[in-house]
């Protein structure tokens, strides 16, 4: 499974059109190099820009919104999986911070709404809601469970997405380069406990006073980072086999072991 990770910088100078704008220029010339693709993941709220509080509201689209409608077309183009990274959902009164998995026929497979919201130093938890649901889905490429940034601090609901089948993590992520220590631990963490892959695509560049640490990854279910970023604009390339997760379940079995 051929996958790329769009570690896009997030600065004040692009507006949320341009930064789509940007976004898709590069896909298109992924498409124009005939990359093989099968999965492309975005970070979380790189459009508006993930501490840019005030515009959140202003910025918000329904499900299928700009952001969808930007992205759609592209998945189908190209032939794979589009995880959008996640923007500001709105429906209702409520404000949700949202990602979706598109298909290769531009059709919305999963939705996540961000289950644990970050306070600290932040306005979070004040302009969202909370999700609900854990979110799991099938693919022809695996199982895969998706949850944004802050979540990967809470491994019971990476517990919860194995017991429903997940071989495999998305992670769209916002996270500060001032924590990345603790970003790589639980990246890591988070696949060695589950013996899954775990694909995290985190911003880079610097936006509402917050510098962000990039450094995505792919780790395989024995957590090892198969492929990794820096702290700039990149894309993050890797080749993976979900048969790993098989093996390592079948060599190691600690999930079989599990008592509680």
């Amino acid at each position: 499974m051929n996958v790329a990770v769009l570690q896009l910088e997030v600065n004040e100078e692009k507006t949320k059109d341009e930064r789509i704008a940007h976004a898709t220029d590069i896909l298109e010339g992924m498409h124009r190099d005939d990359k093989q693709l099968q999965l492309v993941l975005l970070p979380e709220i790189w459009g508006t820009g993930f501490s840019n509080f005030d515009n959140y509201e202003e910025e918000s689209e329904e499900l299928k919104g700009r952001t969808y409608s930007a992205f759609a077309p592209l998945a189908a183009k190209l032939g794979c999986y589009i995880l959008t990274g996640s923007f500001v959902e709105r429906e209702g009164s409520d404000l949700f911070n949202t990602s979706l998995l598109i298909d290769p026929e531009g059709n919305i497979v999963a939705r996540y709404r961000k289950i644990h919201l970050f306070g600290y130093k932040s306005r979070e938890t004040e302009v969202l809601t909370p999700g609900k649901d854990i979110t799991v889905v099938r693919t022809e490429f695996g199982i895969w469970g998706i949850t944004t940034c802050y979540d990967l601090r809470f491994p019971e609901l990476y517990r919860a997405m194995v017991d429903k089948g997940a071989e495999g993590f998305l992670v769209p992520a916002a996270w500060p380069i001032n924590r990345l220590d603790h970003w790589s631990v639980f990246n890591k963490a988070r696949a060695i406990e589950n013996q899954c892959y775990l694909i995290s695509c985190n911003c880079a560049g610097s936006h509402g006073g917050v510098t962000f640490g990039g450094h995505s990854m792919v780790v395989d279910p024995w957590g090892i980072a198969v492929a990794s970023g820096g702290d700039k604009e990149t894309v993050v390339w890797a080749n993976i086999d979900l048969e790993e997760v098989k093996k390592s379940r079948r060599t190691f079995t600690a999930l079989k072991d599990r008592v509680l």
